[in-house]
């Protein structure tokens, strides 16, 4: 499937990829929720999510920064507890705890878990290493921000950690990124797969590829990655 692999990978989720938000649609199952996991799960398909801190400290699974686009709420995720967040609803379903999420993976897939950084860098080790002891299932934690993995390679050095890149990331922020960051592997937007800097990164790393929405660029993809976190169209062909 790869044009080339840097050597094995511990989160290779296989032909089926990663699940964008979990296995998701417009009608019935929404993005981040136990049942699009649930999906996911039962198509073999690893599981990509988001993560974001409460004001109490707790992880959620939620990609905004605030409840507006999924539950017509003002309450901002950072600013509000865990119990806050209690009432609000997706589709009918409470947001997922990061608890939660382990709780139903469990050892089935690997994980690809997107640290969503809002000003609170600092707090997110703290809050990982207590939600993330003693769970034996396989997972990265990445972050747009460089600063996350650089945190746990110096305090949570047995966690695999990642670095997520846009396409339009100019040449010298992302140097810097990646030399911030020192990740194990890269999540990098779709549209730079084929540039010769995620060639080179690929010889020393694995690459994963998001989001994939179509067959074309599933296509692409599948020669250009290391593994597809992908939705609707870009369902790889298992």
């Amino acid at each position: 499937m790869q044009s080339s692999r840097s050597g094995p990978d511990p989160l290779d989720p296989g032909p089926a990829g990663y699940a964008h938000r979990g296995l998701h649609n417009a009608s019935d199952i929404p993005e981040n929720t136990l049942a699009a996991f649930e999906a996911a799960l039962a198509f073999g398909a690893g599981i990509e999510c988001d993560l974001r801190l409460t004001a109490d400290d707790h992880i959620v699974v939620f990609h905004d920064a605030t409840a507006w686009r999924l539950c017509a709420s003002r309450m901002r995720i950072a600013e509000s507890s865990r119990d806050d967040l209690r009432s609000l609803r997706i589709g009918g379903q409470p947001i997922p705890t990061l608890a939660s999420l382990l709780s139903l993976v469990g050892a089935r897939v690997p994980m690809l878990l997107e640290v969503k950084v809002n000003g609170d860098v600092h707090r997110w080790i703290p809050a990982l290493r207590r939600e993330l002891a003693g769970f034996a299932g396989s997972y990265g934690v990445m972050s747009f921000d460089p600063r996350v993995s650089r945190l746990l390679k110096r305090s949570m050095p047995d966690v695999r950690r990642g670095l997520v890149v846009r396409d339009n990331l100019a040449s010298v922020p992302r140097q810097a990124a990646m030399w911030v960051a020192d990740p194990q592997f890269l999540s990098v937007e779709r549209p730079a797969l084929g540039k010769s800097w995620v060639e080179r990164a690929r010889r020393r790393m694995p690459v994963y590829s998001w989001t994939v929405r179509t067959a074309a660029e599933r296509v692409q993809a599948e020669v250009q990655a290391d593994a597809l976190i992908w939705e609707a169209d870009g369902r790889p062909r298992i």
